[in-house]
């Protein structure tokens, strides 16, 4: 069975562009915040890292900046663009250490968790 991705819109309703090919992101790991129904975190908001967020994912659980090399995962670094869980997102923005957003490569499905007026705010 094939999983099939949703309509590849962006939050301000134009083609989804590419978040990041290097490091390669995504919920398919094809560089794009594309999802679908199988995507339980909505991996949909393309943000640039800070140190600081990343700092917070870390003391949540969620070390993006420890290279895995047993998974081909090299790290995240201050200024690399991710795809974000939605949920995590708005939980950062609530603490104030959200990331900057290219909402060009944002999910529409994110705005089903963030608003476009909380993304807008961190807007690149």
């Amino acid at each position: 069975m094939s999983i099939l991705k949703d309509i590849e819109i962006n939050v301000i309703g134009l083609p989804l562009v590419p978040c990041s090919q290097d490091p390669l992101t995504g919920f398919f790991r094809d560089g794009s915040c594309n999802t679908c129904a199988e995507d339980k975190g909505s991996h949909t908001v393309c943000a640039v890292m800070t140190a600081e967020f990343l700092t917070y994912s870390k003391y949540l659980g969620n070390d993006l900046s420890t290279p895995r090399k047993e998974f081909g995962f090299p790290g995240i670094k201050p200024g690399d663009s991710w795809c974000l869980c939605a949920g995590r997102f708005l939980q950062a923005h609530q603490e104030s250490c959200a990331p900057k957003v290219n909402l060009l490569a944002t999910h529409q499905k994110a705005l089903e968790v963030v608003p476009i007026e909380v993304l807008q705010l961190y807007a690149k």
